[in-house]
């Protein structure tokens, strides 16, 4: 299966580059993990953010592969511990489709994006810098994929 992480923003920091990269290395086994990077509309001072939202929804639609199973993420989504997750995960690897996660700038998702997904999903509560979600989602994912392959990465948080 191959999830593809469909995000709004171009060049990143290195350090952003290689932290997911090192997680998209160590899912190769099941689980290939993509990046498309969507170029984000110029932000002025005076920048019309609902249009801006707009036209990046409208790429991100555009960039995703046809066919996938859509998820946006959000934070009006739904949750998970590691261990939903590695359970969802094993749901999406049982679809027998490609996955796009969809993840807007700065500002949010359009209304088109989050009305035309097929799942939404929060990766928490908190306000995470823009650059950082493609580090978390992919080391999420590979948490995921340790604990549904009985992988030593996962440390449930029992102590014996």
């Amino acid at each position: 299966m191959r999830i593809h992480l469909v995000a709004v923003g171009k060049r990143m920091p290195s350090w952003i580059s290689d932290g997911f990269s090192e997680y998209a290395l160590r899912l190769r086994s099941g689980v290939q993990l993509k990046l498309i990077e969507v170029d984000t509309p110029r932000r002025g001072q005076k920048a019309d953010l609902s249009r801006i939202i707009r036209e990046e929804g409208t790429r991100l639609l555009q960039a995703a592969p046809a066919g996938t199973y859509q998820i946006a993420l959000d934070q009006s989504g739904r949750s998970y511990d590691s261990e939903s997750l590695a359970a969802q995960l094993e749901k999406w690897m049982t679809l027998g489709r490609d996955i796009a996660l969809l993840v807007g700038g700065p500002d949010g998702l359009s209304d088109e994006v989050l009305e035309s997904a097929d799942q939404c999903w929060s990766l928490s509560p908190l306000t995470l810098a823009h650059p950082l979600v493609r580090i978390v989602i992919a080391e999420q994912l590979y948490r995921a994929y340790a604990i549904s392959r009985g992988l030593p990465y996962h440390r449930s948080g029992r102590v014996s």
